[in-house]
């Protein structure tokens, strides 16, 4: 674990442990739990489903207009 990600957990679970009332016996999972939100404070965060639906629906790009026929000329 690095020095900085530590002292981050530390300065967290803290944090929740007096926003918890400072209660005696919780610093296992007040550490637990200031882990996982660094942790996933550090993750990209994953497209929602929303997003990915509309990308999904968005209607493709028009095909290139064919070329009009070329009527033939009339032999004189």
């Amino acid at each position: 674990m690095t020095d900085d990600r530590h002292e981050r957990i530390r300065q967290r679970a803290h944090e929740i442990w007096e926003q918890a009332g400072r209660p005696e016996g919780a610093h296992l999972e007040h550490w637990d739990q200031a882990t996982a939100e660094i942790d996933a404070a550090g993750k990209p965060k994953a497209k929602s489903p929303k997003k990915a639906a509309a990308k999904a629906e968005k209607p493709k790009a028009k095909a290139p207009a064919k070329a009009k026929a070329v009527k033939p000329k009339a032999k004189a």
